[in-house]
């Protein structure tokens, strides 16, 4: 394991602090050596992380709701999709649909979904860290290891790796 216990203590004040840090590695970065270390990162970092006593993603952003996303949910909220988009819905900057209100109109007081099994696929990959997202999306990566501690511990991870010569 190439992190130390603690890594996460003060995890948000230390990725402030390492912004620029992370732009640079990701930026210089061989998408392949990320790539083959993700898995492994991606792993260790879900394990010392429990989403449910996080869930910062859920309270402070949206996914974006695309179009088998809205048909999916609606079937399963038994509304019509228009109704569907009317109620929970708006449109971004982007064109995207994204939920109206924060936190997740769907997430629970115990940090549940209640919409789990058909949630957005963006809600099924997040926080994207083991995946080409990371080399991909680096703005939103970096975005990310801001709010979520899986994706700041997998930058660390691969800060750490590339300190060592892995």
């Amino acid at each position: 394991m190439p992190l130390p216990k603690n890594v996460l203590e003060n995890w948000e004040k230390k990725s402030r602090e390492r912004q620029k840090l992370y732009k640079i590695y990701l930026h210089r970065a061989k998408k392949n050596d990320v790539l083959n270390k993700l898995p492994d990162l991606h792993e260790e970092a879900s394990a010392k992380v429990d989403c449910l006593q996080c869930a910062n993603c859920c309270k402070n952003y949206s996914p974006r709701f695309k179009t088998p996303d809205v048909k999916r949910i609606s079937r399963l909220l038994k509304l019509r999709e228009s109704e569907f988009i009317e109620t929970y819905l708006k449109v971004d900057e982007e064109g995207d649909y994204v939920a109206k209100t924060l936190p997740c109109p769907f997430l629970g007081a115990d940090n549940y979904c209640s919409i789990y099994e058909d949630r957005p696929s963006d809600c099924r990959r997040f926080p994207y860290t083991d995946e080409d997202f990371m080399i991909k999306r680096q703005p939103m990566v970096l975005k990310n290891s801001s709010f979520c501690p899986i994706t700041y511990y997998v930058l660390e991870g691969l800060l750490q790796l590339e300190k060592e010569g892995k």
